[in-house]
């Protein structure tokens, strides 16, 4: 869960630290009341967090210095109930929210000064990626004048690119060129068979089915603009699929399928059944080209119904007449 949902407690090695057994006060109304532990404070949780992350380093290079580590860090920043530590508010002059990206990057900051310090930065792997994309006004209702997902067209939840596409920032001194750049479409998902790669692991073929590695993406290899999947599957929070497949971008529903308004459209009076786009020139989803590109929309739509049917998705190289082995 997040920070805005009980029990407000740490877990670490499978067991809470402390007992929830106070009633903890909702900052605001989207946070949800329940126990937490005694002396708990919102504020202080993504400092924990950096602490034992860099804890973790400094324990992994002392006891074990020939061998790789990994470390999966997720603050709770920038998240509601957006509340930073002290030395951090009111540093981003765009609101609670803001101050909590803030959060994020002195977080990334700590982690990159322990590399640093000790000799690990040209062979450690750091990526910095987000789940989903952000919702359009702080926990007051407010923007500040900031654009949370920039010029893209909706919001967290929604099956438009505001929903899906974030940003992926990878800095590996010793493999990745500085100042490179990609377009190619990738997913979370990608993270297992990258890892897998990297430390020259085979993965079994009934793990990861979705996952795919980016490593010559990473090291500027692969230029493509959809390497090896067939397609990547979208999902927006209310049931609305989407398939991307190189430049097109087709929605099997109407409106956003979220958050925003509309989150569906009844058929008729111009609405049309589905959303085709084509991205390389049109990111901000504007032009619905359903009508004019119908074997683009046939194809597409054939895609998404094979991939849901085998419940994963097969390597673009695969038979699309036969199931993935």
């Amino acid at each position: 869960g997040s920070l805005d949902m009980p029990p407000y407690s740490f877990i670490e090695n499978d067991r809470t630290v402390g007992i929830p057994s106070e009633e903890k006060q909702p900052y605001h109304a989207q946070q949800k009341r329940g126990l937490m532990t005694p002396g708990w404070k919102d504020e202080e949780v993504d400092v924990h967090f950096a602490q034992k992350a860099v804890a973790f380093i400094e324990r992994h290079v002392t006891e074990h210095p020939d061998r790789p580590f990994l470390l999966y860090l997720t603050p709770s920043a920038p998240h509601r109930p957006c509340l930073p530590p002290d030395f951090l508010e009111g540093s981003s002059q765009a609101g609670p929210r803001g101050d909590m990206v803030c959060v994020v990057d002195w977080v990334v900051g700590e982690v990159m000064e322990t590399l640093a310090r000790l000799n690990l930065t040209d062979n450690t792997l750091v990526i910095l990626t987000s789940d989903n994309g952000a919702r359009p006004a702080d926990v007051d209702g407010e923007t500040y004048g900031h654009q949370s997902c920039g010029d893209l067209r909706g919001y967290k939840g929604d099956i438009w690119e505001g929903g899906h596409r974030i940003p992926l920032i990878s800095r590996w001194p010793s493999h990745i060129s500085a100042g490179s750049r990609s377009d190619a479409t990738v997913c979370l998902v990608d993270m297992l068979a990258t890892c897998a790669s990297i430390v020259g692991m085979e993965l079994p073929p009934n793990v990861g089915e979705d996952s795919f590695s980016m490593l010559s993406i990473l090291f500027g290899e692969d230029t493509s603009y959809a390497p090896q999947r067939e397609a990547l599957i979208h999902h927006s929070v209310f049931g609305t699929f989407g398939v991307r497949h190189g430049q097109w971008k087709l929605i099997a529903g109407t409106g956003s399928g979220g958050f925003s308004e509309p989150c569906q459209e009844e058929l008729g009076k111009g609405i049309l059944p589905g959303q085709l786009y084509e991205m390389t020139v049109d990111f901000k989803e504007t032009n619905n080209l359903w009508e004019q590109q119908t074997e683009i929309v046939n194809s597409l739509t054939a895609s998404l119904d094979r991939i849901r049917q085998r419940g994963f998705t097969p390597s673009s190289e695969v038979d699309q007449g036969h199931t993935a082995s």
